[in-house]
């Protein structure tokens, strides 16, 4: 009779920029939470990969699902890695995709590529680098999609907040591609006003994903902006996000252009940082 399986034990490593740790789930076998500093990164579930846990990233998942009109392969750029969340659930959910993941911390990329690795044959490339740099020396039309999930501890760096990044990111698509960025904020909305703001001068529809608790300022959360030179699906996307155990809105046309006001787009000299979220909001113990 075979000796079962050892249970899993957290694991803490220092980080190129902060310390991870990997943390099992008690109730799903192979299952792991990764923080960095007490921040939430990722949740992956590497017998179910399709699984996503964060609300945020079930967003991203939707707007992955809603990209093309047959469920077949992408090439998709997903800047930060974190544990890889995302691109497991690509090379599931459209087999034969082909990605590239690029992390600045090359700590957490050796840590969760040892301790939560690919299956063979994934599709995925990861690659230890700056985002932005990355992004400027992609070669022009090359993807699909680009999902950016990129924070410096609880926050999006500023230098990729800009007019100057947005374009960047509209020339590595194709045309008919997809932008998706992670962002987070509260009342009053500066930070992600100004990222609408931002990308509507860039590029010709953009829609935003916030559940309605965010969006009346009631907290601080998470919301997904969405950018595409073409019409993008907002009633499919609607219909996804509104069956989530924590139902989200999807605000597009009039009514975002309402939402953004006078917001102006970031230049390069004047970028910020997103907001420290407010008492810790996303930390765990």
């Amino acid at each position: 009779m075979n000796a079962p399986d050892p249970e899993p034990i957290p694991v803490t490593r220092a980080v190129d920029h902060g310390t991870a740790k990997l943390m099992p789930d008690v109730d799903r076998r192979r299952a792991w939470l990764l923080t960095v500093d007490g921040a939430p990164q990722s949740y992956v579930d590497l017998d179910e990969p399709a699984h996503l846990e964060f609300e945020y990233a079930r967003r991203l998942g939707h707007v992955l699902d809603c990209v093309g009109a047959d469920d077949g392969p992408l090439d998709v750029l997903h800047l930060g890695g974190g544990a890889l969340t995302l691109p497991r659930y690509v090379a599931v959910t459209r087999p034969g995709s082909r990605q590239d993941v690029v992390e600045a911390d090359r700590g957490l990329l050796a840590l969760v590529t040892e301790h939560l690795p690919l299956p063979d044959g994934a599709g995925i490339d990861v690659h230890g680098a700056d985002a932005r740099a990355w992004l400027e020396t992609a070669p022009a039309d090359s993807v699909d999609v680009l999902v950016a999930d990129v924070f410096g501890g609880s926050r999006v760096p500023a230098h990729l907040t800009t007019e100057a990044y947005a374009r960047e990111a509209d020339r590595v698509l194709r045309p008919g591609g997809t932008y998706a960025a992670n962002l987070a904020d509260g009342a009053p909305f500066a930070f992600l006003r100004s990222q609408l703001a931002t990308f509507s001068t860039v590029f010709e529809h953009v829609a935003l994903v916030a559940e309605p608790a965010v969006l009346r300022g009631r907290r601080f959360g998470n919301a997904v902006l969405v950018a595409s030179q073409t019409p993008l699906d907002v009633t499919e996307l609607a219909r996804r996000t509104a069956r989530d155990a924590f139902p989200a809105r999807v605000e597009h046309g009039a009514a975002l252009r309402r939402f953004v006001g006078d917001a102006r787009p970031v230049t390069d000299a004047a970028a910020v940082p997103s907001p420290e979220p407010p008492g810790g909001s996303f930390s765990v113990g």
